[in-house]
């Protein structure tokens, strides 16, 4: 399992680092996917960090979830600097590994490279909610944690997807070639 020191770093470095390890969901079965997509996101100097609209919870402490909806999905990030200087990763994409019966009945789809090639169809396919706001994924007890994996591919960075005012750099990272990337 990552430790909360991974966590508590900067965010292009932690969204970087996060691909090719595996999210976890234990508590109605288990659910794992290797992360193969993410985005980085800053304080009040990003003008499209939620920390800017007020979510007094990207200022908490490194490794602790952070799920807000939008457009009618919920989106599943995590905390990362030290407590007080506000910044996260979102979890845009994974490639699924176990419990696709269940991601597949929570999504509604038998395709399996529709499953959770998105931000909301990974947390729909892994039955991610409000109810997740605020864990330590770091934590063995946790209901949702990340543990290492193994990273195979090429590194791909590009600016964030559906950011009308962004930073001057590119903060999203991919998996080039991963069939579960949300897009290219």
């Amino acid at each position: 399992m990552l430790p909360k020191k991974f966590y508590n770093r900067d965010p292009a470095i932690v969204a970087e680092e996060l691909l090719g390890k595996v999210i976890v969901k234990r508590d109605n079965g288990i659910l794992k996917g290797r992360i193969v997509e993410t985005e980085a996101y800053y304080g009040l100097s990003d003008p499209a960090s939620r920390a800017r609209k007020g979510a007094k919870i990207m200022w908490g402490s490194a490794g602790i979830t952070f799920i807000y909806m939008v457009h009618g999905n919920w989106l599943f990030n995590i905390i990362t600097m030290p407590k007080g200087e506000p910044s996260g990763v979102l979890i845009r994409a994974v490639e699924p590994l176990e419990g696709l019966e269940i991601m597949k009945r929570n999504r509604g789809v038998d395709d399996i490279r529709n499953l959770t090639s998105g931000p909301g169809k990974f947390t729909k396919a892994f039955g991610i909610d409000k109810r997740y706001n605020g864990i330590k994924v770091y934590r063995r007890d946790s209901p949702i944690m990340i543990k290492d994996g193994k990273m195979e591919g090429d590194v791909v960075r590009s600016y964030r997807i559906g950011v009308k005012h962004d930073l001057p750099i590119p903060l999203r990272f991919y998996i080039k070639g991963n069939r579960f990337v949300s897009r290219k």
